[in-house]
């Protein structure tokens, strides 16, 4: 399928998503938003794709933000509810993707850059990122899942803290609070994401997807719930031939070959 707001490129079985508007610093308009609803389905029924990394074209942003005109232009309430619905989809297809999704951040994630991040399953930070949620300068507040992602990552008061001031952080400064999980030179950061990617998508494909699973839905439950949901999905993956052929390839001193099945 052919876009015009943003890339889809691979390398091996491993696919790069980019926002491609680095005029506006990649930030999200509707047309942008619909494109990324469409590549991340493509992305899910494609089983050759086996790690997904989400960034920015160019070296200015990862996303910075909405699109200001667009949000200027609302006349509505259901307009502004269509808007938020769309996002709040857009960023449960990427959190519920079997595949690991690396955040590639490249620079400026703000606003709803910073939301797309906290739906990956991993962050990595450029040292020249700069992260931050700044709607209330603009009368609102982060819609596209902001107020419930951050505080769950990084705790309800840092959260608050980020949300109410609208401040910006640094990369150090995010990967001290917890928003992001590592910071690496900004000539370096593709070449670690691929990296990483790689190593993940070396284990087992369905151990990974039910780990995803389990983790992510385990999050939102008590204990208790969350020691079921893990024993469920521990019971299906000891029953797959992947976990035939790893132990096997284990006590065989050989690399295993996977078969997701």
């Amino acid at each position: 399928m052919t876009y015009e707001n943003i890339l889809v490129e691979r390398d091996g079985d491993v696919a790069i998503l980019k926002v491609n508007r680095p005029k506006v610093l990649n930030a999200l308009n509707d047309a942008t938003i619909a494109e990324l609803h469409a590549a991340v389905d493509e992305l899910a029924a494609d089983n050759s794709v086996k790690a997904v990394i989400f960034t920015g074209e160019g070296d200015r942003a990862f996303v910075a933000g909405a699109d200001i005109n667009e949000l200027r232009a609302l006349t509505s309430s259901m307009d502004a509810l269509r808007k938020v619905t769309e996002g709040h989809q857009l960023l449960r297809k990427i959190e519920n993707l079997t595949k690991p999704v690396i955040m590639a951040i490249n620079g400026f994630a703000l606003g709803g850059g910073t939301e797309i991040a906290l739906a990956g399953d991993i962050r990595i930070a450029a040292d020249t990122a700069r992260m931050g949620l700044p709607e209330v300068s603009l009368g609102i507040f982060p819609g596209y899942g902001g107020t419930q992602r951050l505080p769950r990552l990084v705790g309800k008061s840092m959260a608050k803290m980020l949300i109410l001031t609208g401040d910006h952080v640094t990369a150090d400064e995010a990967l001290r609070i917890g928003l992001v999980d590592k910071v690496v030179p900004a000539a370096e950061l593709m070449d670690q994401v691929k990296d990483l990617a790689r190593k993940i998508i070396s284990k087992g494909p369905l151990a990974i997807a039910l780990a995803k699973k389990s983790i992510n839905e385990g999050m939102e439950t008590d204990l208790d719930r969350g020691l079921a949901i893990e024993a469920a999905y521990s019971g299906i993956v000891m029953m797959t031939e992947d976990r035939v052929e790893g132990t096997d390839a284990f006590l065989e001193k050989r690399k295993p070959e996977w078969k997701g099945r």
